[in-house]
């Protein structure tokens, strides 16, 4: 994991829907449900802050959902593009 978007400590996911136009959603069954052309952002709580990360394929989605982190996650869609380019992640 390593791909994140910035901004505020906290409500971080409010942020990314304020300002970025970001969709709630519930954590889906896989990373094959995502659309083509939406990104997967992961919001986890780390008590102190909470950080964006980017789910950008099978392997991130099996790290954002072990069993054994307890850590509260929002999920969210976010456009593709601007997610790439907020996160400065290179497909």
């Amino acid at each position: 994991m390593g791909f994140y978007i910035q901004g505020p400590s906290l409500c971080k996911a409010q942020f990314i829907k304020s300002e970025y136009d970001g969709d709630f959603i519930d954590q889906p069954e896989s990373f094959d449900d995502v659309p083509d052309d939406k990104a997967l952002i992961c919001v986890v709580s780390n008590g102190a802050f909470e950080a964006a990360g980017y789910c950008f394929s099978d392997r991130e989605f099996i790290a954002f959902t072990r069993p054994s982190d307890p850590r509260p996650k929002q999920w969210m869609l976010l456009d593709k593009k601007l997610a790439e380019k907020l996160t400065g992640y290179q497909s």
